[in-house]
Protein backbone atom coordinates (compact mmCIF):
# COMPACT_ATOMS: atom_id res chain seq x y z
CA UNK A 1 0.00 0.00 0.00
CA UNK A 2 2.92 1.92 0.51
CA UNK A 3 3.94 2.06 -3.59
CA UNK A 4 0.09 2.90 -4.07
CA UNK A 5 0.54 6.25 -1.84
CA UNK A 6 3.83 6.81 -3.41
CA UNK A 7 2.50 6.96 -6.91
CA UNK A 8 -0.42 9.04 -5.91
CA UNK A 9 1.71 11.79 -4.45
CA UNK A 10 3.62 11.79 -7.66
CA UNK A 11 0.63 11.61 -9.45
CA UNK A 12 -0.34 15.05 -7.15
CA UNK A 13 3.17 16.47 -7.63
CA UNK A 14 3.07 16.51 -11.21
CA UNK A 15 -0.85 17.56 -11.10
CA UNK A 16 0.08 20.69 -9.06
CA UNK A 17 3.47 21.19 -11.50
CA UNK A 18 1.28 21.34 -14.54
CA UNK A 19 -1.29 23.37 -13.35
CA UNK A 20 1.47 25.69 -12.00
CA UNK A 21 2.46 26.01 -15.54
CA UNK A 22 -0.92 26.41 -16.89
CA UNK A 23 -1.93 29.28 -14.78
CA UNK A 24 1.36 30.89 -15.73
CA UNK A 25 0.82 30.67 -19.38
CA UNK A 26 -3.18 31.91 -19.05
CA UNK A 27 -2.09 35.19 -17.14
CA UNK A 28 0.80 35.94 -19.29
CA UNK A 29 -1.60 35.45 -22.16
CA UNK A 30 -3.62 38.15 -20.42
CA UNK A 31 -1.24 40.58 -19.34
CA UNK A 32 -0.53 40.42 -23.42
CA UNK A 33 -3.88 40.70 -24.44
CA UNK A 34 -4.48 43.46 -22.01
CA UNK A 35 -1.27 45.22 -23.56
CA UNK A 36 -2.37 44.70 -27.11
CA UNK A 37 -6.23 45.64 -25.97
CA UNK A 38 -4.11 49.32 -24.70
CA UNK A 39 -2.03 49.60 -27.74
CA UNK A 40 -5.23 49.01 -30.19
CA UNK A 41 -6.75 51.75 -28.10
CA UNK A 42 -4.39 54.47 -28.21
CA UNK A 43 -4.61 53.66 -32.40
CA UNK A 44 -8.07 54.49 -32.61
CA UNK A 45 -7.83 57.56 -30.32
CA UNK A 46 -4.63 58.74 -32.60
CA UNK A 47 -6.80 58.19 -35.76
CA UNK A 48 -10.27 60.28 -33.98
CA UNK A 49 -7.44 63.03 -33.50
CA UNK A 50 -6.50 63.15 -37.25
CA UNK A 51 -10.06 62.94 -38.34
CA UNK A 52 -10.51 66.14 -36.18
CA UNK A 53 -7.09 67.80 -38.08
CA UNK A 54 -8.91 66.49 -41.27
CA UNK A 55 -11.76 68.26 -41.03
CA UNK A 56 -10.53 71.30 -39.89
CA UNK A 57 -7.60 71.57 -42.83
CA UNK A 58 -10.58 70.64 -45.23
CA UNK A 59 -12.80 73.67 -43.85
CA UNK A 60 -9.63 75.82 -44.35
CA UNK A 61 -9.08 74.63 -48.00
CA UNK A 62 -12.40 75.00 -48.65
CA UNK A 63 -12.14 78.63 -47.39
CA UNK A 64 -9.09 79.93 -49.27
CA UNK A 65 -10.19 77.97 -51.91
CA UNK A 66 -12.14 81.11 -52.78
CA UNK A 67 -16.06 81.55 -54.21
CA UNK A 68 -14.61 81.09 -58.03
CA UNK A 69 -14.67 77.76 -57.77
CA UNK A 70 -17.32 75.31 -58.21
CA UNK A 71 -17.70 72.52 -54.76
CA UNK A 72 -17.66 69.14 -55.84
CA UNK A 73 -21.36 68.73 -53.99
CA UNK A 74 -22.87 70.68 -57.21
CA UNK A 75 -24.04 73.56 -54.79
CA UNK A 76 -22.77 77.07 -54.92
CA UNK A 77 -20.76 79.29 -52.11
CA UNK A 78 -21.95 82.92 -51.58
CA UNK A 79 -21.01 85.69 -53.46
CA UNK A 80 -18.90 87.41 -51.29
CA UNK A 81 -17.89 86.17 -48.16
CA UNK A 82 -17.78 88.53 -44.83
CA UNK A 83 -14.35 88.88 -43.96
CA UNK A 84 -13.00 88.67 -47.51
CA UNK A 85 -13.87 91.94 -48.93
CA UNK A 86 -16.48 90.43 -51.25
CA UNK A 87 -19.30 90.65 -48.78
CA UNK A 88 -21.56 93.33 -49.79
CA UNK A 89 -24.20 94.51 -47.07
CA UNK A 90 -27.89 95.49 -48.53
CA UNK A 91 -30.02 97.83 -46.85
CA UNK A 92 -33.66 97.54 -47.48
CA UNK A 93 -35.19 100.84 -46.47
CA UNK A 94 -38.72 101.00 -45.60
CA UNK A 95 -41.38 102.60 -46.71
CA UNK A 96 -42.64 104.63 -43.74
CA UNK A 97 -46.39 105.92 -43.89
Amino acid sequence: MSQVDEDLSFFDKERDKLSREITLGFEELLSSTNVLNRKLEEVLGMTKEYDTIAALWLSFYQLMRGPGVDDKDGEESPVGLPGTGGHIVSMKQSKSI
